[in-house]
């Protein structure tokens, strides 16, 4: 790769940058312990661009977008996911360039079941509306370039990957992210579904991965095989505190998460509640009533 393409997440916000002969970054200025610097908005294309993940609701990076695109047009909106970081500036870059919103489908599409009284989620955009629906395999086309979805559900239930299949370049959303592990946040989140879409990554042999928060990833299997030992070693730690007694999620947050900032502690909560769910499934732990944030739960015997 030449010295024309960089990867620098400290160039300014809303500056286009060149990360390959077809794609170019927007970084958004919403930086959080969420988002880390902010959320990345690719072009893809030379005169045709598609624009995968607008981002949040803020005109001004809406803006640096258009600034991005100059005089080319932009014939695609693709968003992976129905976050608030990734998904509502769509309708509006839609109102100022014409181009179709295309997604697997509105939050929560693809869900299998969900939590009883665990249906309002942080985070969600439930405004999220689209043009044309892209479902597991299908592709959109533009001047030299062709992205094909690939449904990853895990993060969310309607999570979509694009590979950019004239560089073997995978756009993951919050799939797979290029400086934190992922939240799997229950009811829409589902770690054993993670589980099998971070396979799905491995078995497309990506050669480069690029996240919505965070650099971009030129050891994809390595990688993503390390994601997967991670969290194999999150339920290990599970099933260990729990061979001490009983313990609801808040125990083991405690114990299992004292390195990271505290504001991460509910999205860390609900990641072991998906862990939990996937072990009540499969009859390695049980809890008192529903598996939710604030069971007991215990090995079983």
């Amino acid at each position: 790769m030449g010295p024309e393409f960089i990867q620098d997440y400290r160039a300014p916000y809303g500056d286009a940058e060149k990360l390959s002969p077809l794609v170019t970054r927007v970084l958004c200025n919403n930086p959080s312990p969420f988002t880390y610097t902010g959320t990345g908005t690719y072009l893809v294309g030379r005169k045709q661009l598609a624009v995968i993940d607008p981002g949040p609701d803020m005109q001004a990076h809406g803006e640096a977008i258009l600034k991005a695109t100059g005089n080319r047009k932009v014939t695609h909106i693709l968003v992976t996911h129905t976050h608030i970081d990734h998904s509502p500036l769509a309708a509006w870059l839609s109102d100022h360039t014409g181009a179709p919103i295309l997604a697997f489908g509105k939050h929560g599409a693809g869900r299998k079941g969900g939590l009883a009284g665990e249906d309002v989620e942080a985070g969600a955009d439930w405004d999220f509306n689209y043009d044309e629906l892209l479902r597991d395999g299908e592709s959109v086309k533009g001047d030299g370039w062709t992205l094909r979805a690939h449904h990853t559900p895990g993060h969310t239930a309607n999570h979509l990957c694009f590979m950019l299949e004239e560089e073997r370049a995978l756009f993951v959303g919050d799939h797979v992210m290029g400086w934190a592990t992922t939240v799997i946040a229950p009811p829409d989140g589902d770690m054993r579904d993670y589980l099998a879409s971070l396979k799905k990554v491995i078995n497309l042999e990506p050669d480069r991965l690029y996240p919505t928060h965070g650099p971009f990833i030129d050891s994809p299997k390595s990688f993503v095989r390390g994601i997967i030992t991670h969290r194999r070693m999150r339920e290990g730690q599970i099933l260990k505190h729990l061979e001490a007694g009983p313990m609801n999620i808040d125990m083991m947050v405690e114990r299992m998460y004292k390195s990271i900032d505290k504001r991460l502690y509910p999205a860390a909560a609900r990641s072991v509640l998906g862990h939990l769910i996937a072990l009540v499934d499969e009859k390695r732990v049980k809890c008192v009533g529903k598996a939710n944030l604030y069971a007991q739960y215990e090995l079983e015997q």
